[in-house]
């Protein structure tokens, strides 16, 4: 249980870089895949290039076609900031889908479940004003807060996937949580073995989005 304990400081530590997987569009059509979230998409504290976005793109190559993922994580950032900058994001890569992977660091500091929701469905909305679809990813946070709140959080993104019709990944260590071996030395950071466990949670979903935009467009 340690380990689950320590998922609340997941994205304390500020690791301003932002990553981009398979940079080069293979066609002016190509659909794009914008990641948004903090360092649990950022590749904190493992090799450049081996975080879980970048594991999609080299190894679901032939499923992904001519899509192509970019990814605009930031370690430290929150539901309030991806908010704030979301806009030239949709602006600058007109995204099919977008995975929002935020909230962690809302929990960190306490802060009101009703703000992170509000901004959440801001971000969902202003994605789909966009034309794009919206992949949501929950994360689960120990009942430090109260089992109260542990719990509201985690609801929170099963809720707002239903109430907004968006595609979910309902946790993105589910397959791993409880497995200290899958953590990098401070016990806190999912190490770079955990990554291709976090990319095969999140790619069923991805998938079925990518087939579901391709059907429609």
């Amino acid at each position: 249980m340690r380990v689950l304990s320590l998922l609340i400081s997941l994205c304390v530590f500020i690791w301003p870089t932002v990553t981009t997987a398979q940079e080069t569009p293979k066609s002016a059509a190509a659909p794009v895949i914008l990641v948004v979230g903090d360092s649990l998409s950022a590749e904190y504290g493992i090799r450049r290039g081996a975080g879980w976005v970048q594991w999609l793109g080299d190894n679901k190559k032939e499923a992904l076609g001519d899509a192509r993922l970019v990814n605009a994580s930031i370690s430290g950032d929150t539901t309030a900031g991806g908010r704030s900058r979301l806009a030239p994001l949709l602006e600058k890569h007109q995204p099919a889908i977008v995975i929002l992977e935020l909230g962690a660091n809302d929990a960190l500091r306490g802060l009101s479940l009703q703000a992170s929701q509000d901004n959440l469905k801001n971000m969902i909305g202003s994605v789909k004003a966009a034309g794009a679809r919206v992949i949501l990813i929950g994360m689960q946070i120990p009942p430090n807060f109260g089992p109260d709140y542990a719990r509201q959080f985690q609801e929170m993104f099963g809720s707002l996937a239903k109430e907004e019709d968006t595609y979910l990944v309902p946790f993105l260590f589910a397959s791993f949580a409880l497995d200290r071996n899958m953590y990098q030395d401070d016990g806190i950071h999912p190490a770079e073995q955990a990554q291709p466990l976090m990319a095969q949670t999140v790619w069923p979903v991805l998938q079925q989005a990518l087939t579901d935009y391709r059907q429609r467009r």
